[in-house]
């Protein structure tokens, strides 16, 4: 069976790539498994700062400001149903089911994590596992029901990984 293929790509240099890329691919991978997503995937990933993400943000959805993570979904999907047949999802060079692409800003992360009080690792493995649980057909439009599900799959899944202590 083919393995997931995990693009990380990085804006600029730095020292934190090797633990970034360690993290996001552990939170990757606990999300598809997790989800019960039991198909090799692709997800490519951009780590970027506040101004590249700023951009991104204005260039997708005419918000003109930075964020921490954004999600680009492949495909649309209802959040905890995944397709009963993956067939027609396969890129079929690969093999593989592209689900998405997600930006994250690595500066934002970092000020988030000291506003929190907990690390940065936590911050980036949360914010990977938001936008995988996007690529997936989660959301949180609506303070209702929507967000509710989709932060108690945040949670459940982050506590597998590492204690969610704030």
């Amino acid at each position: 069976m083919k393995r997931n293929r995990i693009n990380i790509k990085f804006d600029a240099f730095s020292w934190r790539q090797i633990l970034v890329g360690s993290v996001i691919r552990r939170c990757i991978a606990a999300v598809l498994e997790a989800e019960g997503v039991g198909i090799p995937c692709e997800i490519n990933v951009l780590i970027t700062d506040d101004n590249g993400i700023q951009q991104i943000n204005n260039a997708a959805r005419q918000i003109n400001k930075p964020t921490d993570v954004l999600s680009f979904p492949m495909f649309e999907m209802i959040p905890g149903q995944l397709p009963e047949d993956w067939a027609d999802y396969l890129d079929p060079e690969t093999g593989r089911c592209p689900l998405g692409d997600m930006a994250l800003s690595l500066e934002r992360a970092v000020k988030q994590a000291d506003e929190f009080g907990h690390t940065a690792r936590r911050e980036i493995g949360y914010l990977t596992i938001h936008s995988m649980l996007h690529l997936l057909g989660y959301d949180h439009l609506d303070e209702g029901p929507q967000k509710a599900q989709m932060r108690d799959r945040e949670e459940k899944i982050a506590a597998t990984i590492f204690a969610m202590s704030r």
